[in-house]
């Protein structure tokens, strides 16, 4: 609960945000356009991008500088690409059979609550994600972020105010606290929670409508018919990216067995290491303190990994890997771990992978994600229709493809919607197009009850 001091101090903000909001509402698509491309630009052009990279590692001490350079690059730039020339605002459209005209319209102040393991790109997505459908925003970080998120919303409140246009329409909490976050979230008009399950579920609890992410713990599929140093190379630059920080990095790979030991050996040459039963033990020991997972590994080199679970770590080698029978609390490395840490099982038929995929995200991670490597269409096929997941990806880096990328048709992100297998309200991939209302204007049209004898057919002589 917010004390009566955050309340008033969340209740300033919001009426700020509110009067720059109105003001917004009067733009039309060119001028909001042009502030979401300054500000893209403003953060990812030279000197700015490496700065942002650079700080957000040294002050959260998670993740990595060339991971946070390209998840900045690739990212904002990916979202601006997905905003190009699409209208947000007015009639988007007309259905003249139909006598339907649908008209875009914002939602007001949104909330925006943000993790400690993406502080770099996450608060500006979200920013232009508000001003492209002329919102205005507040972002509330996790402590631990909380420079960072000050250093970019700086920066994008100096574009606002280069370009005329308020700059309370972003509005960055400077000290946050557990119950102004909570007070942001019963405050707004909408809340996008990206983070922990504890907040997402604050979220969906404060009484406000609310986009929220379900637990990761993506889980993938190699078979016999994958091209196994491909599927080891992919594996390995999604596993490593920015230390795991992604819940959408693989946590589990269900090998075949025929080609497991294959697979094992081309994920030792990109840099795993098989850890063995003792290894394993240690690391267990150490990774999970009374069940909850050390934050001493999350999002931390494999070195920093090895030091804490007392481990000989031979040099070279860029994550673990341990095996595993068994899935549930008793086994927790069947779960989701945010480090370089991936769990290997096998199975034999492929009916049993299928299964196994399940079994692992009914544990950790239902509605989430899931891969496979494979070149048989059928078997994809099978696997996306029983797998309760709202993303397969297909012989890609599962963390960098999932939420979009130059190489796929996912929409860019960094919120992924889990539908309701996750307790979601969304199995999107969470964009602009999230933070519109829509009113809809309906004209008459000529009369079109269909008869009993078309709606029912033979029905009615059974």
């Amino acid at each position: 609960m917010a004390t009566p001091e955050e309340k008033k101090y969340v209740s300033e903000l919001f009426e700020r945000a509110r009067k720059a909001q109105k003001v917004i509402e009067g733009y039309d698509q060119e001028r909001v356009d042009h502030l979401v491309t300054a500000i893209v630009w403003n953060i990812v052009k030279p000197g700015v991008i490496e700065e942002i990279s650079e700080f957000a590692v040294e002050e959260t001490q998670m993740g990595n500088y060339e991971s946070k350079y390209a998840k900045l690059n690739t990212k904002l730039k990916g979202a601006l690409r997905d905003m190009k020339g699409k209208k947000s605002m007015g009639i988007i459209e007309r259905d003249e059979e139909r006598g339907l005209i649908k008209i875009a319209k914002p939602v007001g102040v949104v909330g925006g609550v943000l993790p400690t393991t993406n502080p770099e790109a996450t608060p500006v997505l979200k920013a232009i994600m508000a001003i492209k459908t002329r919102n205005a925003v507040i972002l509330s970080p996790h402590p631990r972020a909380k420079k960072t998120n000050t250093m970019i919303i700086d920066k994008v409140r100096e574009v606002l105010k280069k370009y005329d246009a308020p700059e309370d329409l972003v509005i960055g909490v400077e000290n946050p606290t557990l119950g102004i976050s909570q007070e942001v979230m019963v405050q707004a008009d909408l809340v996008l929670a990206t983070g922990g399950g504890a907040m997402v579920h604050s979220a969906y609890t404060s009484g406000t409508p609310a986009y929220g992410v379900g637990v990761g713990n993506a889980v993938v599929v190699v078979d016999e018919t994958a091209d196994l140093s491909d599927a080891a190379d992919k594996i390995m630059r999604s596993k490593t990216f920015d230390f795991a920080t992604s819940c959408s990095a693989e946590n589990s790979l269900v090998i075949q067995e025929s080609v497991y030991d294959e697979l094992v050996k081309e994920l030792e040459a990109v840099g795993g290491y098989l850890l063995s039963e003792e290894e394993k033990a240690s690391l267990q020991a150490n990774m999970w303190k009374n069940g909850v997972l050390n934050n001493d590994i999350v999002a931390q080199s494999v070195e920093k990994i090895a030091e804490v679970g007392k481990i000989n770590l031979p040099e070279g080698k860029k994550f673990l890997m341990v095996e595993e029978t068994n899935v549930g609390p008793d086994y927790p490395f069947s779960g989701e771990k945010l480090s370089q840490v991936v769990t290997l099982f096998k199975f034999n038929a492929f009916s049993e992978a299928v299964d196994r995929v399940n079994e692992i995200t009914e544990y950790q991670g239902k509605g989430h994600s899931c891969g496979i490597h494979s070149t048989d269409d059928k078997r994809i096929e099978e696997y996306a229709l029983k797998t309760y997941t709202s993303r397969v990806m297909v012989r890609q880096p599962q963390c960098l493809a999932n939420s979009g990328a130059w190489t796929n048709g996912m929409p860019m992100t960094l919120s992924l919607g889990c539908g309701t297998w996750g307790g979601n309200i969304s199995s999107e991939n969470i964009t602009w197009k999230h933070l519109l209302n829509t009113t809809w204007v309906s004209y008459p049209t000529p009369a079109n009850q269909p008869t009993d004898e078309e709606l029912f057919g033979d029905v009615m002589n059974e």
